[in-house]
């Protein structure tokens, strides 16, 4: 499933390779919530610094193609806790249709609080 939807599947790819952990969420929250919520992340993300990959891609992926559908999501944590992905679902969770990225690091600005996931 983790094809090329966007720049962090590969990514998330090797984590599982690895030894990560993927939970799959049963709810089904509607696509406005879900593309609220990484759309925070991302300025969240950005604002303080932290390393993203293909969270603008998902944002404008779920934005622009997924209104009014209910979507499922997921979660990969790499083994060495050093990549958290997001994997958006449609609503039956057979098609992939976004991942995301976010590595576990100090913020670069703000108030030096490190992310732990």
């Amino acid at each position: 499933m983790l094809k090329e939807q966007t720049s962090a599947c590969k990514a998330a790819r090797d984590a599982i390779a690895a030894g990560g952990e993927v939970v799959l969420y049963d709810g089904q929250p509607p696509q406005w919530m879900v593309v609220g919520i990484a759309a925070t992340r991302l300025k969240r993300s950005l604002k303080i610094g932290l390393t993203t990959l293909g969270l603008d891609e998902t944002v404008e992926i779920l934005r622009a193609r997924h209104r009014d559908e209910q979507l499922r999501t997921g979660n990969i944590v790499a083994a060495d806790r050093s990549w958290f992905f997001t994997l958006y679902f449609d609503s039956t969770g057979t098609e992939l249709l976004a991942c995301s990225g976010l590595k576990n690091e100090r913020p670069s600005q703000g108030n030096g609080q490190e992310l732990q996931l």
